[in-house]
């Protein structure tokens, strides 16, 4: 009882302290994700606040302004001008010899350089003298003020090109464009193969430079700012990009749009704190990243940056193709490539924010926070995750430390009360195991009396009961035996069982036994001349020599009478000579009457008669039951034995037949059965010598 109520105090205790402290720690792991979800979400919101303002700004400046007119009117003067046949063929050259290399590298199929190589004269004009001498060197294009021809263009590039060269450097910008109202792309800082080109007609009409560029124009105020997702753009050799673009002018007149080519490092420097993931409460798993409405990345991976080789063995395990994965490690990136196709995502592409664990990217199971972004112009989502088993290792551990210390008590708690009970219980143990004693039947074993109370009153009581019983149980035995007995004497071992085991009517059929009946004359005449006791002594001596003389020959005695003896063979144990047994046992006992007379001085004879066939043996009466054999078999040996008047043995001529070879046989009289009249034979001698 101890033992329960404190092993099911402390499980109950512990059970109640698991929950709570589980659940705590659980929520405080999912509030730590919520936070860094929410802190996350505010920085990157604030990232690109901070550049469309900055980009408004720079528009509203009266040097923007005045470039974008000025660039405007220069460029309009280069549709007059054209290129030289060798700057034509530098052109050609340069798109087919840097260009198309370098962008088919990057994007793993073929490039056909003409799709690029612009017509309009302005363009060529432009690339002939900015682009092609850079020779794909952004880092010196970037620094060319002037290529010293003599048209406005180039004056007015020599004005303000450090200016953008500064705005577009120290911001970190992958480029500045301004585009005249007609599409043109009039200035680009780094002079890019996107110079000169429109964005209407040209090669590049279906990117997303030239869809927000047509959204600027509609804007409604100069103030008005406009952010593009990402896409791999060709004249950043297949680069993600992102602009942010802003209409150009003052007085409610747009004059153009400041596009301003988004970094990718800087987004990425946001997202993953400056690959600061651990100091940022991150761990060793924990990461932040963006996706798109494709499903796709808008930042890098963590495990893409930390290790490569692992990232790739990990994403393609989870399903991501190995060709996209081994371009991620090829480029060092993940936007645009690393599928996010996760529940986080799709919930957060859906409105909803929220936090819970499901699979990452990554296949494993992870502690996920997911919103979508309030940025203008993109539809953006932001997940911030970290591995379960990383997240919850403070709940796993609170849960084995107080699955140990529980465990520790409840052992402790075993042990105290092992040892009280083995003192308590160690009197009732001893006369328990007695008591297992005395009911496999060792009666009389007693238990010591080592104390006077009350346990000491049941030892002495259990002892007075284990001799009680063992004496009992010697005189049940006793009796037992004596039943036993008589049940033997009064019917065979198997007729017995059956009667033990309740059987009430009890009987059985036997094809082929053989029977003999047989009669002792002259015993009463005998008993008239000896006491009753003499008598009855000298009838048992009679009958035990019978008894005796079956057994030897295998015969089994049904029943004792006054003046006769009925037996038979075959009934209890099958016997395929039992005509012969009951011959030679009836020869048995007319020499056992003979000896008797020497003994006795008696003149008794003997009468037998023998029959062999079908009988019915069972158990007759419900009082008084005897066991008792019945049949034409007996019928007829009970009539042979009276054919003649003289002792001797008779047998029926089915008995004569089986033993015409080994006994002689003379005909003494007929008798009448069922069959009809049947010859009984009377035995001559012992058996033939062969």
């Amino acid at each position: 009882m101890l033992l329960s109520v404190s092993v099911v105090s402390v499980v109950v205790v512990g059970a109640v302290g698991y929950v709570a402290g589980t659940t705590s720690l659980r929520d405080a792991a999912f509030d730590r994700m919520t936070e860094l979800r929410e802190s996350r979400a505010r920085e990157i919101t604030a990232k690109f606040d901070a550049i469309r303002n900055s980009a408004a700004v720079i528009t509203h400046s009266r040097t923007t302004i005045d470039a974008a007119d000025e660039f405007g009117s220069a460029f309009d003067e280069l549709a007059e001008r054209t290129s030289t046949p060798a700057q034509d063929a530098g052109l050609d050259t340069y798109y087919s010899d840097v260009f198309a290399p370098a962008l088919e590298e990057n994007t793993g199929k073929p490039v056909d350089p003409a799709l690029f190589i612009p017509r309009d004269p302005a363009a060529r004009y432009l690339q002939s003298l900015y682009t092609v001498p850079a020779n794909g060197d952004f880092d010196q294009a970037i620094t060319v003020d002037t290529a010293g021809d003599d048209s406005a263009w180039s004056a007015t590039n020599a004005r303000y090109q450090g200016f953008f060269e500064d705005l577009t450097v120290r911001f970190g910008f992958d480029d500045s464009i301004i585009l005249d109202p007609a599409g043109n792309v009039v200035y680009s800082a780094y002079k890019g193969v996107d110079l000169g080109t429109n964005v209407r007609t040209g090669p590049y009409s279906a990117t997303n430079l030239a869809t927000g560029f047509e959204q600027t124009m509609r804007a409604s105020s100069v103030d008005d700012t406009l952010v593009t997702d990402f896409e791999r753009y060709a004249p950043s050799y297949d680069k993600p990009t992102s602009w942010v673009m802003t209409p150009i002018g003052q007085d409610g007149v747009i004059s153009g749009v400041l596009a301003l080519q988004l970094p990718i490092e800087s987004i990425n420097k946001v997202m993953t704190a400056d690959n600061g993931w651990a100091d940022d409460g991150l761990g060793e798993t924990g990461e932040t990243y963006l996706a798109g409405p494709d499903r796709l990345m808008r930042s890098v991976s963590r495990l893409l940056t930390t290790d490569p080789e692992e990232f790739l063995d990990t994403v393609v395990e989870a399903g991501t193709s190995p060709t996209v994965a081994e371009r991620e490690v090829e480029r060092g990136g993940s936007i645009l490539l690393q599928p996010v196709d996760t529940l986080a995502v799709n919930k957060a592409l859906a409105g909803e924010t929220g936090v819970q664990v499901a699979d990452d990217y990554t296949g494993d199971d992870a502690l996920v926070a997911y919103t979508p972004l309030d940025i203008p112009g993109i539809d953006w989502v932001l997940v911030a995750k970290i591995d379960s088993d990383e997240a919850l290792a403070p709940v796993d551990r609170f849960a084995r430390n107080l699955a140990l210390s529980t465990a520790a008590i409840v052992l402790l708690v075993c042990v105290l009360s092992l040892l009280l009970a083995r003192v308590f219980t160690r009197p009732l143990k001893q006369l328990a195991g007695a008591v297992r004693e005395v009911s496999a039947g060792n009666l009389g074993i007693g238990v010591p009396v080592t104390s006077d109370d009350e346990l000491g009153d049941l030892a002495a009581a259990f002892n007075d009961m284990s001799r009680s019983l063992a004496t009992k149980q010697q005189l049940l035995q006793a009796q037992q035996e004596e039943n036993e007995k008589l049940l033997h004497s009064l019917m065979p071992e198997p007729v017995a069982k059956r009667y033990r085991e309740g059987e009430e009517n009890i009987s059985a059929e036997h094809q082929n036994v053989s029977v003999i009946f047989a009669e002792v004359a002259g015993f009463s005449d005998y008993e008239a001349t000896i006491s009753t006791d003499q008598s009855a002594a000298a009838f048992n001596a009679l009958i035990h020599s019978f008894e005796e003389a079956a057994e030897r020959h295998g015969v089994e005695q049904v029943r004792s009478l006054r003046n006769g003896f009925l037996a038979s063979c075959g009934l209890v144990v099958p016997r395929v000579d039992h005509a012969e047994r009951v011959v030679r046992f009836a020869i048995e006992l007319g020499e056992i009457v003979t000896r008797f007379n020497l003994q006795n001085g008696t003149r008794l004879t003997l009468r037998s008669g023998i029959d062999s066939g079908p009988v019915s043996s069972g158990l007759v009466g419900q009082r008084s039951m005897v066991y008792d054999l019945w049949g034409d078999a007996l019928d007829l040996a009970h009539r042979v034995h009276q054919v003649a008047g003289t002792p001797g043995v008779f047998v029926s001529q089915r008995v004569r037949d089986a033993l015409s070879g080994a006994y002689n046989f003379t005909a003494a009289g007929t008798v009448t059965s069922t069959a009809g009249t049947e010859q009984v034979w009377s035995l001559d001698g012992g058996r033939i010598d062969v």
